[in-house]
């Protein structure tokens, strides 16, 4: 592949510009992700709750912005491939937690490895100037997306 160089005098990109970019990549990427066979929904779930730990099935419906009769099917589904269990919620008896099994935190970092691979490949088609812009601007909107959070 030819690296394309960078033209100083490129008009900036509008914000519609931008997040026609932002679908792409994420698109491109999740697409990549191929192991265990997940859908991008499965896949969110089974990352959340590597990242963040076991989680009340109402909590995460509302994390992933599904209905909970869509979670609970999901969660079925995850648990019979035995990438997720539920357990009892020791702080509350009447409670259920989802957590992600062994199995499920190796195929999570599997399709993490996937996607970062995705991305890897396709910041090494750009120029070096490029290359270096996209490693400052992702995790600065990392970080201002965790900023906003923070603060809500």
């Amino acid at each position: 592949m030819h690296k394309r160089v960078m033209d100083p005098v490129v008009p900036e990109a509008s914000p519609e510009d931008l997040i026609v970019a932002v679908e792409r990549m994420v698109r491109y990427v999740r697409q990549s992700a191929v192991t265990g066979g997940l859908s991008m929904a499965a896949s969110a779930v089974l990352g959340r709750l590597g990242r963040e730990g076991p989680c009340r099935l109402t909590d995460l419906a509302r994390a992933e912005g599904a209905t909970q009769p869509n979670m609970t099917q999901l969660v079925t589904r995850l648990e019979r491939a035995d990438l997720v269990r539920r357990t009892a919620d020791r702080s509350d008896g009447r409670g259920v937690l989802v957590e992600v099994t062994g199995t499920g935190l190796e195929v999570s970092r599997q399709r993490r490895a996937e996607r970062a691979h995705a991305l890897d490949q396709l910041i090494a088609e750009l120029s070096e100037p490029e290359q270096q812009a996209v490693r400052v601007a992702l995790p600065a909107l990392a970080r201002a997306i965790q900023d906003r959070q923070s603060l809500s």
